[in-house]
């Protein structure tokens, strides 16, 4: 027998108040065209991600997306983005104009950092951090 529950995601739900918007907004962070990421309905836009994920953003009108505040955002990071650098995703996500709310955090060869999207949802990259590679010189004793 197949478990009924695959153990893997699919999709990951974005709660937003206005999907063109946010549509927009997610298309230019990501580099997708136009076409990548259509309208579907009414109140939600599924982003196409690498390896048949999706990113799903919704006004959600069945979560609180009907009130006029919308519905209720991430403010702890529900899911992370993926860097090869990441303090150029650092610079990058400042200059895209999003709230970055913490500085790189360095650990090893890696790091990450948290921002909000313009409906208040807390995301984070996590990546790479290419200052402190294994490629980079070791600073004399």
């Amino acid at each position: 027998m197949t478990h009924p529950v695959k153990n893997h995601i699919g999709g990951i739900f974005v709660p937003v108040r206005d999907v063109v918007k946010a549509r927009e907004w997610y298309r230019r962070l990501l580099g997708l065209s136009a076409d990548d990421a259509p309208l579907d309905g009414q109140h939600l836009c599924v982003v196409p991600l690498k390896d048949d994920r999706h990113l799903i953003l919704d006004e959600m009108p069945m979560w609180d997306g009907d009130q006029p505040d919308g519905p209720p955002t991430y403010q702890t990071p529900a899911f992370m983005f993926d860097t090869d650098d990441v303090h150029a995703a650092h610079v990058f996500v400042r200059e895209h104009g999003a709230e970055v709310v913490t500085d790189v955090n360095e650990f090893d060869c890696s790091g990450w950092f948290a921002f909000r999207d313009p409906d208040g949802n807390l995301l984070m990259v996590c990546g790479a951090n290419a200052q402190r590679s294994d490629s980079a010189p070791t600073p004399a004793p």
